[in-house]
């Protein structure tokens, strides 16, 4: 597919789009610090053969989108999620099915609360509730935080950053299952190469996060999907669950020994899952025995998007986060 630089109140947004433009439209959202190139080709095409229309696109400050001066973003978590109305504008799209990873779920969560008519359905993986919720959540795991202590990144020499990436992806991955290093180095080496200002990714640690009214996910009426795997560092399992049990009808999907983010391993069940939450005849998800059905629940909203605990990405980003 060809590229697509669309004009979002002024800033260049880097899309591509996959499929029929006459299928129903699903928009990939990714988490902070991460490309569109994050949503690896191979996926987004078994998507758009399965009869969707998929559109991907870079944050700003991200890919090829515009970036800019690193440590002096002016924006807000906000804009991020006006990005993601503006591309649906651009491509004529009234709504769209949803798909976050990580923030990019909290971006997803923030949209069809505060615009519920652009949203058809929700699938957030990796991701935690955008509120607080009725229990404690667990923070990132130690090895995240040994990760955080003891990496050096040299932003001005592009292969400090990629050796900081492919660090990043094998902490992420988790720690029960092998890392396919040679598969992320690759992705990674590309994504680097496209990248308008590779030290900008930075910005993303530094944003506001606007706060707004309290809301509540329970007041959430599109069909949700979760999908959480069990040995996710940054956002354990129970962030999970918890995100599942505060939206109304929504389900788990589990993926057992999987860490952060969209793996090359669990193509198959996410595609699934999408495809089975975007199927009018399905609007409640596919009728999978990984997928348990997740307790009614409640949670106050009060804004911004989804991220770590205080402090636990600070001068991190580059992958879904």
């Amino acid at each position: 597919m060809t590229e697509v630089m669309v004009d979002v109140r002024g800033v260049e947004i880097c899309t591509e789009p996959f499929g029929d433009p006459a299928d129903p439209p699903i928009l990939l959202v990714m988490g902070l610090g991460a490309s569109m190139g994050w949503w690896e080709d191979g996926f987004c095409r078994t998507l758009a053969d399965a009869g969707r229309f998929v559109i991907r696109y870079d944050h700003r400050d991200t890919g090829r989108s515009t970036a800019f001066r690193p440590g002096h973003p002016t924006y807000t978590g906000g804009d991020l999620v006006l990005d993601a109305v503006g591309v649906l504008d651009a491509y004529g799209l009234r709504r769209a099915h949803l798909v976050g990873v990580s923030a990019g779920g909290g971006i997803a969560q923030t949209l069809a609360l505060d615009a519920p008519d652009r949203v058809t359905s929700l699938v957030l993986i990796s991701s935690s509730p955008i509120a607080p919720v009725d229990r404690s959540l667990p923070p990132p795991t130690p090895a995240f935080g040994r990760f955080l202590a003891g990496s050096v990144v040299d932003w001005t020499d592009q292969q400090s950053v990629i050796e900081y990436l492919v660090g990043y992806a094998r902490m992420l991955a988790g720690d029960q299952r092998p890392f396919d290093e040679t598969a992320w180095r690759d992705l990674i080496c590309r994504d680097v190469a496209r990248t308008n200002r590779v030290a900008s990714l930075q910005n993303h640690d530094v944003i506001a996060h606007d706060d707004g009214p309290p809301r509540s996910l329970s007041s959430l009426a599109v069909p949700t999907v979760v999908i959480h795997g069990t040995a996710d560092p940054l956002f354990p399992l129970p962030h999970g669950r918890a995100l599942a049990e505060a939206i109304p009808g929504a389900t788990l999907l589990r993926l057992e020994g999987a860490g952060h983010g969209v793996d090359r391993a669990d193509w198959a069940p996410i595609a699934r899952a999408v495809v089975g939450n975007t199927t009018p005849a399905t609007p409640r998800g596919p009728a999978d025995s990984a997928i348990e059905g997740a307790r009614r629940g409640s949670g106050e909203v009060s804004g911004g998007i989804a991220r770590a605990p205080e402090d636990a990405t600070k001068d991190h980003p580059g992958g879904p986060s």
